[in-house]
């Protein structure tokens, strides 16, 4: 039973990586609906402050759910936001492309910083915004 999940699993996620991989030049429909919709600087702090969930692996979203806030996130990160500044911005940005002890402490310090300065009813409110737009995709 466990064997046949985890193989379901690894299956899925490799679906998942081929069909990435095919469209490696194709935007991501999260990144093409963001590009029409006009977020709030709450709601793009929110987008930030998920990516830091993402990137602390705390984030609670699925697979797919964290590739569409990623291909979100690339399109509104130089927009302005109420909380975060460009110091944040640059953070995610190396902490993309390395993960070391220092850089994975300074993550977590943001994510929990994140997590207190935006309030949780907007969080979840954003959250509910999120899911019933993306449904579509």
């Amino acid at each position: 039973m466990f064997q046949s999940r985890l193989l379901g699993t690894l299956v899925g996620i490799g679906m998942l990586l081929i069909n990435a991989h095919e469209n490696l030049n194709a935007p991501h429909p999260a990144a093409l609906w963001v590009e029409s919709v006009s977020l709030d600087p709450l709601q793009v702090d929110c987008v930030t402050a998920q990516m830091l969930a993402i990137l602390d692996n705390h984030c609670k979203l699925g697979l797919e759910e964290q590739l569409a806030l990623m291909a979100i996130y690339n399109v509104v990160k130089d927009r302005p936001g109420l909380i975060f500044g460009g110091d944040v911005h640059q953070t995610i940005e190396k902490a993309r492309l390395r993960r070391d002890l220092p850089m994975v402490q300074k993550v977590r310090e943001l994510r929990l910083n994140a997590d207190q300065r935006v309030p949780k009813q907007v969080m979840k409110h954003f959250q509910r915004f999120l899911a019933e737009s993306l449904s579509v995709f």
